[in-house]
């Protein structure tokens, strides 16, 4: 795999321009909780897979991810920034190779699979078989795991309590990806009930302290997932 950023060169964006775009992104970030002297707030580097999260494609090699992603991750390590979010991955072996590049830089780094309607990786892999493998590969450097990405119906079934799944950052809408990407409008689902089976799975497994909204998503079902919890 070659270091030129595949999904931003297609729009023109060159190595260069793309690490000087998000040097200014983070330097705002910071700039704005510096000035606000606000101590509970994380300023992260949120960067994606190398291709098409939502397609079924051969895996590419540990080392070929983690030469990739080191070179977004470190032409921001030295920026201020707190953690790198690594969202919608759906292969093992690019997590992984995610996850030695953030180490690599001394970043802490979290990593959130994405899944299909069944709960698993779209190649068949569980949720935290995914997470155990990268964990295996990376000598658990990963500071913790997600699922984005998905409703909470997609995935509830299969979680079990993995002390490494720390976060759930969940789609509005019930539909598959693939419905979502034929769609002709946006389904924003109903916030009310997300937010009562976000607080539900909150609940069962207290070890997901990391809550969001992820595709069809806004402001209503953020402060229906925040009522709901402290309900």
């Amino acid at each position: 795999m070659d270091g030129e950023p595949r999904r931003a060169a297609p729009l023109g964006y060159s190595v260069d321009r793309l690490a000087d775009l998000n040097r200014k992104a983070l330097a705002l970030m910071c700039n704005l909780r510096d000035k606000d002297e606000r101590d509970d707030v994380l300023v992260a580097l949120c960067k994606g897979p190398s291709r098409d999260a939502y397609a079924k494609l051969p895996p590419i090699t540990v080392a070929d991810a983690r030469a990739y992603h080191a070179i977004q991750i470190g032409a921001v390590a030295d920026a201020g920034i707190d953690l790198v979010n690594a969202y919608t991955f759906n292969q093992v072996e690019e997590a992984a190779g995610a996850v030695l590049a953030a180490k690599d830089f001394g970043v802490p780094i979290a990593v959130s699979f994405v899944v299909e309607t069944d709960g698993c990786l779209d190649n068949g892999i569980g949720l935290e078989e995914a997470i155990d493998r990268v964990d295996a590969l990376t000598d658990g450097a990963a500071a913790y795991f997600m699922v984005n990405c998905a409703h909470p119906e997609h995935f509830s079934h299969v979680l079990t309590g993995h002390p490494r799944l720390k976060g759930i950052v969940v789609n509005a809408s019930q539909c598959s990806h693939a419905e979502l990407d034929n769609a002709t409008e946006l389904d924003d689902g109903n916030p009310e009930e997300l937010g009562v089976e976000v607080a539900r799975l909150v609940r069962t497994f207290p070890e997901l302290s990391v809550v969001g909204g992820c595709c069809g998503s806004d402001m209503r079902h953020m402060r229906e997932m925040a009522a709901s919890i402290k309900a």
